[in-house]
């Protein structure tokens, strides 16, 4: 069986495959990445060693970011910024298909357009997202460590997307002295 490199990325976003990533990440190198972050205004986001290469991360390689920096990426693919508008549309069709794995995507309600990634190694969740809340939008990346329990990293990702949302469309449907005008009944 022979993959495409496409096929490569489908498996890399859509399913965290880390081999795919791999195969991908050695065709393109590693400098090369972190060269496209820096031109993406990203340099606190580094690759720094291939996926699951443990002996990388007991020297301390770990591959790292920022929540803002998650934030802004995620932004950043879901607007097609420095891609060709095939490849945007492409790429975004990828980020957008639904994920059982996604935490982020929990703590929202039902319907709502949103594009996610998220992340997990032994003790480490993370998730960065991008939400088409209308008249609101935003992204956000929530990043959780030195857990006991993943689950609780996973809760705590579910949790505050669900927060966040209800903040941001609140804040979507209020005027600017924080009434709130929408079409919604309420009971009196």
């Amino acid at each position: 069986m022979s993959l495409t490199w496409r096929d490569l990325a489908v498996l890399m976003i859509g399913w965290s495959d880390n081999e795919a990533t791999n195969v991908l990440v050695r065709r393109v190198g590693m400098e090369a990445v972190n060269r496209r972050l820096d031109a993406l205004g990203l340099p606190r986001t580094r690759l720094r060693r291939l996926m699951m290469d443990i002996e990388a991360a007991r020297r301390g390689d770990e591959n790292v970011s920022t929540p803002r920096e998650m934030a802004r990426l995620a932004e950043i693919v879901a607007r097609g910024d420095s891609l060709s508008p095939a490849r945007a549309a492409d790429l975004l069709a990828l980020a957008a298909v639904a994920d059982e794995g996604s935490h982020f995507r929990r703590g929202l309600p039902e319907g709502v357009k949103a594009t996610s990634k998220p992340g997990a190694l032994e003790g480490v969740r993370c998730e960065a997202a991008w939400v088409d809340l209308p008249g609101r939008p935003y992204s956000a990346a929530i990043m959780t460590a030195y857990l006991r329990r993943d689950l609780d990293g996973e809760a705590a990702i579910t949790e505050l997307s669900a927060a966040t949302y209800d903040t941001l469309d609140r804040l979507a449907r209020s005027s600017e002295y924080g009434r709130i005008i929408s079409d919604r009944v309420t009971a009196k």
